[in-house]
């Protein structure tokens, strides 16, 4: 592996790991433009990658601190877990269905939707 990808990898995985842990956005957020737009991944292997790599950090060590500092609901966080699993489940399959072209625009959308939402809204 070339120098300049491993450094571009790591730039990415700290990016997403200190947004996720400080915003408790999804690492994917950072790391799936990242490694399309820096190291040229197509969009299916970027999510692949970034749903492989987040389990772990944020799963384990983010939840860790949080729900020391009491800062966890995990009647909530099981109900949603149940819920998130199917809809990935789910949500994948179609993914993997749909072109890599159709992937890049649903995500761009969703990104600069969430960012108008964040910026304009309300609390």
């Amino acid at each position: 592996m070339p120098v300049n990808t491993l450094l571009i990898l790591l730039a990415i995985g700290l990016s997403a790991g200190a947004l996720g842990g400080i915003f408790g956005i999804g690492g994917g957020l950072i790391m799936i433009p990242g490694m399309v737009l820096l190291l040229g991944l197509d969009p299916h292997t970027a999510v692949g990658t970034s749903l492989a790599v987040m389990l772990p950090p944020i799963g384990i060590a983010a939840t860790i601190n949080y729900y020391r500092a009491g800062s966890v609901n995990l009647k909530y966080g099981v109900i949603i877990a149940l819920a998130f699993i199917v809809g990935s489940f789910f949500s994948s399959r179609l993914a993997l269905a749909l072109p890599e072209v159709t992937m890049r625009r649903i995500f761009a959308v969703f990104l600069v939707a969430m960012g108008v939402r964040l910026f304009f809204g309300k609390g």
